[in-house]
């Protein structure tokens, strides 16, 4: 299980004057229209900016975090309006392949695949492909709840404090496959949206509503307020999930790779259910467990 790493907000790389405090150490002047203390809070998405876009930073190296590369990430991450894009850079392969599906504004650079590496985190698998791109802009959970939807159940899964971005990307693909109207993670106890779970997710990442919330319990509690019955996933749970399964809409919690459902989460919580499951083996991976629950849950 990887260590949790605190998501920090974008890095500003702009150049602000610094303000020269007058004789006695105090700020001169009083903060006024426009100033930083009564200035609003900006959106990171709008403010985000790219080092690398700028003349001045061509041929430094760009902060890896802000790249999510492979094919299936990279082309993703291209055909989302959402995204805020800056640099991509291709082998000539990847460029055959990836072709004219991308924005206008957006111009590759053909790059040999060291070259590229160099621009990422130790390791990275690129398959000659990398796209710098900002953090998704953030989801609000209720305006997403409220968007009107068809006759099918909709399925919600929520992450409780997962933090192996592997296991979150693996997650992803598995509610991309059966048709997830979201998934729901805490931001503070959650992998950043990194290159690497981009690369997890193969593209997921952008095909499916990922909502960060503040609290799990809460978030909960508004998804009760829109109709969905919600069930714990447990080893220790009541009865089999097959069993647990509603007519309507459902919220599936998935606890951490190490700790599991919280008990104040499991409160909030109309069941818990459990899989079956034969031999000697314990448990399952928590991605495998969450590929097996949507599949009984899309076909019941």
């Amino acid at each position: 299980m990887l260590l949790y790493k605190p998501r920090m907000a974008p890095r500003d790389f702009r150049k602000r004057p610094h303000s020269r405090p007058s004789k006695g150490g105090k700020p001169r002047g009083k903060p006024g229209k426009g100033s930083k203390l009564t200035r609003p809070q900006a959106n990171p998405q709008e403010d985000y900016d790219f080092p690398a876009r700028r003349p001045e930073s061509r041929g430094r190296s760009a902060n890896p975090g802000n790249w999510i590369y492979g094919l299936h990430a990279v082309q993703a991450a291209l055909a989302n309006p959402r995204r805020k894009l800056g640099r991509l850079v291709l082998t000539r392969r990847a460029a055959e392949i990836i072709g004219e599906e991308r924005p206008d504004h957006i111009h590759p650079e053909i790059m040999e695949p060291d070259a590229i590496g160099k621009l990422l985190p130790a390791g990275a698998v690129h398959q000659g492909a990398a796209l710098e791109a900002a953090p998704l802009p953030a989801l609000d959970l209720d305006a997403l709840l409220s968007e009107r939807h068809d006759q099918n159940r909709r399925i919600v899964l929520v992450l409780d404090q997962l933090s192996d971005p592997h296991n979150v990307g693996a997650i992803l693909r598995s509610a991309a496959a059966f048709g997830v109207t979201a998934v729901v993670v805490q931001d503070r106890h959650a992998p950043p949206q990194s290159g690497a779970l981009a690369k997890a997710a193969s593209g997921a990442l952008d095909q499916v509503a990922y909502v960060e919330v503040v609290n799990i319990a809460r978030a909960l509690e508004k998804l009760a307020e829109h109709g969905f019955w919600r069930i714990a996933l447990a080893g220790d749970g009541s009865q089999s999930l097959r069993n647990a399964i509603p007519a309507g809409d459902v919220a599936l919690v998935l606890g951490s790779e190490g700790e599991g459902i919280r008990r104040l989460v499991r409160e909030h919580c109309e069941t818990a259910a459990h899989i079956p499951i034969a031999g000697a083996m314990e448990s399952l991976n928590v991605s495998n467990a969450a590929a097996i629950a949507l599949y009984e849950l899309r076909r019941s």
